[in-house]
C-alpha cells in the first residue's frame, strides 16, 4: 500500500513517505490537533485477516504505549487504514544505530554512552514486564541529539522463512509467535532460548544487547557463519572472539559486561536490566588514560614486597548501619538544616566511603551480613549497591581521574575504576590519599613500631609513636590534614596539620572521639565528625587557628568519611546492638544472657553460674551500667555505674571502670555494702583491671598522659601501685596460681607471659598474629584464645607447654 501526500488516516495527514520493508511502510504526518508531525507506520493486511494476530498487536501496542522512557520509541495511537493496522509513534530524526556501524566500531566511550540509554530503555520495559524480542541495531535509532530510541517496542513480527544464503543486517525478524518449540527473533542477536524455540523471560534482552554491545565495540557480529543455520549454531555453542583482538587493550570492566550479558545459561547472565543499566552508567563515568590500558605493564615508582598491613577498626556487632548523603551546610546561610539521604539498607557496617569524581557515584567499603568487608558502587536514587567482586578489600581514595586505592589482602594497592585486578604496592600501610595535582599517593606507613606520614611513597614528612589517620589533601594539594591518636585502639585524638617541607602543627584542642576528616570544599575549613563530650559525634568545622562551629548533628553518633565540591558529605550513622549468649552449667542449649541494647561480657565465676556484664545505652553517651546475672536465666541485679571488668574469686565484690578524667577505679558490693574506690586520679585511661586469685591484689593495666599504658599490681588494702611491666606493655589475665600475666606488647601485637614475682618473660607458644587470650583454664596449664579473623568467631584452647590448638567453639551473629 502506497499512500499520496493528500491522504488522511483518521485524524493524521500524510505528508511524505519515510521508508518501506518487510514491516510495512513508514509515512510522515501531521497531527492538527496538536499541531506536531509524527510517523505513522502502516503494517501489512495480513494482520487483519488474523483476529488472534490482530488482538495481540493491539495488546501489546497498548502495552509498548505505557511505557514512558526518554529511551523508548513512544506510541501515541493505534487503529486500522483500509483494512491494515497502523501504529502512530513520535516521530525521529536521525539514524539507526545500523546506519552508524556502517562507519566502523564506535569509540569505547560513545559505545558504553548509547549503550547505557539503551538498557534504562529496556529496564524501564522490562519493570512492566515487557520483552522486546528483537533487540538489534535495525531497532535502535540515535536522534540528532544523541539521544538512543528503541523502535519496535512489543509489537508483533512478520513471519519469515530461516534464509539459508548469507547471512546480513537485513535477515528479517523470523517468527512473531512466542509459543513453546517456534523460533522467533534476529537471527545473529538471538538468545540460546530464542535458537531452540523455548519460553523466554527478559533475560533474553539482555543476551541480545550484549551481541549489539559487542558489535558497537568491535564493528563485528559476536556470532557469525556461513548460513543462519551455522550462525544459530554459533549462538549455541561458541564464544565470541576477544574484544581484545579488536580494540586493543580495553579495560577488563568492558569485557567482563558484555561476556556477563552473553552467557548461554540465562542463570548466569545479569539477572536485571537495571544492574546491567547501573554497571554500564559506572564504566561510562571516565575517560582517558584510566579508561583504556596500554599494552605494557605499568610499573610503579618503587617496589615493594606486598604482605601485611593495618586492622580496619569496627564494632563487634553492628545490626544496622546508615548510609547517609546530605546537603550538610550552607556558607550564605549559617543556620541551614542538614539533610540526609539514605544510600545502604543492608546489616552490617561501613567502614569507609568516597565520592567519584563525578561528585554522584559513591564507592564504598561494607562487611554485610557478617560477610568479610568488600568494596562497592552505589549512586544516589539506586538502592542496590554493586559489588566490584574484591573480598577482603578497603577503600582509601580514589583519584581525579578515578583511580582507586584500595587495602587488598591487607596491601596497599592501585585499581581501574573500570574494572581489573589490583596492582599492589606497599604493605603496612593505614591511611592514604591522593594528591589533587600528581598521580601520586601520599600514606601513613607503619614501619618498626612507627606511624610514617610519607609522600611521596618512601619520602618521610612526619614519625610518630602513636597512630596517624584519615590522611587528606587540601585541595590546593599544598598541605595534609590527618588525625593523631596517643594510644594505639583509642577514638581520642587531635587534628594534625602538615605542609609538604615537613613542618607538622597541632590544629586546636584535643577531642574525646574522632570519626574522619575532610578538607571544606574551598580548603578554608577543616571538616570533621567528634566530640569533646560523650560519645556522640556530630560533625565540626575547625578553622585553621583552631576555632570550632558546629555543622551539623543527629541522634546518634556519625562518622565523617567525604565530601562533595558542593558540600554534600558522605556519614555514616551506625546502628550498633550487642549481646550475651552463653550455656549454663549442665544445660545444651545457649541462651541470651543480655539485658538492654549493649550487653558486653566481662567476667564469668569460676563454677560458671554468676555473669558479670556491662550494659552501654548506645547513643547515651558516657551512659555505662554494671550488672551480675545468674547463667539460670533470672532477671540482673544492677551493680552501679561504670563498665565491670572482673568479680572478685569469693564473688562479693566487682571491678568497675569509671570514664572519667582521669579515670577512676572502683569495687562494686554484689551484696550489701557500699562501692569502695581505689584508683582516684593519676591515670588518662584505665584499659583493664582483674583480681589476683588472692582476692588481695588486681593486676591493673593503665596509662599516664603520653603514655601507651603498662601493668601495675595494686595492693587492695592500702591502694598502693607496684609498677610491673615497661611502657607498651600491658595486659590482665593472671593465671590461676598468680604467678603469671599474659600481657601484649601494644606496639607489635606480640603476647608474652611475665613473672609477677621477677623474671625474664616468654613468649606464648602456639599464638599467631591477631590472637587475643581472653582467660585462662582453671588448671592455668592452657589460654582460651580469641582467633583475629571477625567472623565466624572462633575460640581455641591453646596449650602453653606445646602450642596446640584445639577448637572450643565457633559462633556467628544472628
Amino acid at each position: 500500500m502506497t499512500l499520496s501526500g493528500a491522504t488522511r488516516i483518521g485524524p493524521y495527514e500524510i505528508l511524505s513517505p519515510i521508508g518501506s520493508g518487510g514491516m510495512g511502510e513508514v509515512y510522515r504526518a501531521r497531527d492538527p490537533r496538536l499541531g506536531r508531525d509524527v510517523a505513522i507506520k502502516i503494517l501489512p493486511a495480513s494482520y487483519a485477516a488474523s483476529e488472534e494476530r490482530l488482538a495481540r498487536f493491539e495488546q501489546e501496542a497498548r502495552a509498548a504505549g505505557r511505557l514512558n522512557h526518554p529511551n523508548v520509541l513512544a506510541v501515541y495511537d493505534i487503529g486500522t487504514y483500509d483494512g491494515a493496522p497502523y501504529v502512530v509513534t513520535e516521530l525521529l530524526e536521525g539514524e539507526t544505530l545500523r546506519d552508524r556501524l556502517r562507519d566502523g566500531p564506535l569509540p569505547p566511550r560513545k559505545a558504553l554512552e548509547l549503550a547505557s540509554q539503551i538498557a534504562r530503555g529496556l529496564s524501564a520495559a522490562h519493570d512492566k514486564g515487557i520483552i522486546h524480542r528483537d533487540i538489534k541495531p535495525d531497532n535502535l535509532f540515535i536522534t540528532r541529539d544523541g539521544r538512543v530510541k528503541i523502535l519496535d517496542f512489543g509489537l508483533a513480527k512478520v513471519d519469515e522463512s530461516i534464509m539459508s544464503g548469507g547471512v546480513d543486517s537485513e535477515i528479517a525478524t523470523l517468527l512473531a509467535r512466542t509459543n513453546p518449540g517456534v523460533v522467533m527473533g534476529t537471527v545473529g542477536y538471538m538468545s540460546p532460548e530464542q535458537v531452540r524455540g523455548i519460553a523466554v523471560d527478559h533475560r533474553s534482552d539482555i543476551f541480545s544487547f550484549g551481541a549489539v554491545l559487542y558489535e558497537m565495540l568491535t564493528g563485528k557480529r559476536a556470532f557469525h557463519g556461513d548460513s543462519a543455520v551455522e550462525v544459530m549454531n554459533s549462538i549455541l555453542k561458541e564464544e565470541p572472539t576477544d574484544l581484545s583482538s579488536f580494540t586493543g587493550a580495553l579495560a577488563p570492566g568492558v569485557d567482563r559486561v558484555v561476556r556477563h550479558c552473553l552467557e548461554k545459561n540465562p542463570e548466569d547472565r545479569f539477572q536485571a536490566t537495571s544492574d546491567l543499566a547501573f554497571d554500564l552508567e559506572a564504566l561510562s563515568l571516565y575517560s582517558g588514560p584510566s579508561f583504556l590500558t596500554s599494552g605494557a605493564a605499568v610499573r610503579p615508582r618503587r617496589a615493594f614486597p606486598a604482605r601485611v598491613a593495618a586492622a580496619l577498626a569496627g564494632a563487634l556487632v553492628l545490626l544496622g548501619a546508615a548510609f547517609w548523603a546530605g546537603s550538610a551546610w550552607n556558607e550564605s546561610d549559617p543556620k541551614t538544616t542538614a539533610s540526609y539521604s539514605q544510600l545502604t539498607y543492608r546489616k552490617g557496617s561501613v567502614s569507609s566511603a568516597r565520592f567519584a569524581p563525578d561528585g554522584q557515584t559513591v564507592i564504598y567499603t561494607a562487611a554485610w551480613d557478617g560477610k568479610p568487608p568488600e568494596t562497592f558502587l552505589v549512586r544516589p536514587g539506586n538502592a542496590e549497591s554493586r559489588s566490584f567482586d574484591l573480598a577482603d578489600s578497603h577503600i582509601l581514595a580514589v583519584s581525579p581521574r578515578g583511580e582507586l586505592a584500595v587495602q587488598h589482602n591487607k596491601v596497599l594497592a592501585r585499581m581501574a575504576f573500570t574494572g581489573g585486578g589490583p596492582r599492589e604496592i606497599l604493605e603496612d600501610v593505614i591511611s592514604a590519599d591522593w594528591a589533587p595535582d600528581r598521580d601520586e599517593l601520599a600514606v601513613v606507613h607503619y614501619v618498626e613500631g612507627k606511624y610514617r606520614l610519607e609522600y611521596p611513597i618512601g619520602n618521610v614528612i612526619h614519625v610518630s609513636d602513636g597512630p596517624l589517620d584519615s590522611l587528606r589533601f587540601r585541595r590546593d594539594g599544598r598541605q595534609l590534614a590527618f588525625t593523631h591518636h596517643p594510644i594505639p585502639g583509642d577514638d581520642r585524638g587531635t587534628v594534625m596539620l602538615a605542609d609538604l617541607d615537613g613542618s607538622v602543627r597541632q590544629i586546636g584542642e584535643p577531642w574525646t572521639s574522632l570519626g574522619g576528616l575532610v578538607w571544606s570544599p574551598d580548603g578554608s575549613e577543616i571538616w570533621l565528625a567528634g566530640t569533646t563530650t560523650g560519645a556522640n559525634r556530630a560533625i565540626w568545622a575547625v578553622g585553621l587557628d583552631g576555632s570550632r562551629r558546629l555543622i551539623a548533628d543527629t541522634a546518634g553518633s556519625l562518622a565523617l568519611h567525604d565530601v562533595a565540591p558542593d558540600g554534600r558529605m558522605l556519614v555514616t550513622r551506625n546502628n550498633v546492638h550487642s549481646e550475651v549468649l552463653g550455656n549454663a552449667p549442665g544445660e545444651e542449649t545457649e541462651r541470651n544472657l543480655s539485658w538492654l541494647d549493649g550487653s558486653t561480657g566481662a567476667d564469668l565465676s569460676d563454677d560458671g553460674k554468676l555473669l558479670l556484664f556491662s550494659e552501654q545505652i548506645h547513643g547515651g553517651g558516657a551512659n555505662y551500667s554494671v550488672y551480675l546475672r545468674k547463667t539460670d536465666g533470672a532477671p540482673p541485679v544492677r551493680l552501679g555505674d561504670g563498665s565491670g571488668t572482673s568479680l572478685s574469686p569469693d564473688g562479693r565484690w566487682a571491678l568497675s571502670i569509671l570514664p572519667t578524667s582521669p579515670a577512676r577505679l572502683v569495687m562494686l558490693p554484689t551484696g550489701a555494702g557500699e562501692p569502695r574506690p581505689l584508683v582516684e586520679g593519676g591515670f588518662e585511661q584505665i584499659h583493664y583491671a582483674r583480681w589476683f586469685p588472692d582476692g588481695e591484689r588486681v593486676l591493673l593495666a593503665a596509662a599516664e598522659s603520653g603514655q601507651l599504658g603498662r601493668c601495675y599490681v595494686l595492693d587492695v588494702a592500702t591502694r598502693a601501685l607496684t609498677p610491673l611491666t615497661p611502657d607498651g606493655m600491658r595486659g590482665a589475665l593472671v593465671s590461676p596460681d598468680g604467678l603469671l600475666a599474659a600481657v601484649v606488647d601494644v606496639r607489635t601485637g606480640d603476647w608474652q607471659l611475665w613473672p609477677v614475682t621477677g623474671g625474664e618473660p616468654k613468649p606464648i607458644e602456639g599464638l599467631v598474629a591477631g590472637d587475643v587470650p581472653i582467660r585462662w583454664s582453671l588448671d592455668g596449664k592452657s589460654l582460651y584464645v580469641r582467633e583475629s579473623k571477625q567472623w565466624p568467631l572462633r575460640v581455641q584452647r591453646v596449650d602453653l607447654a606445646t602450642g596446640r590448638r584445639v577448637l572450643i567453639k565457633e559462633t556467628m551473629p544472628s
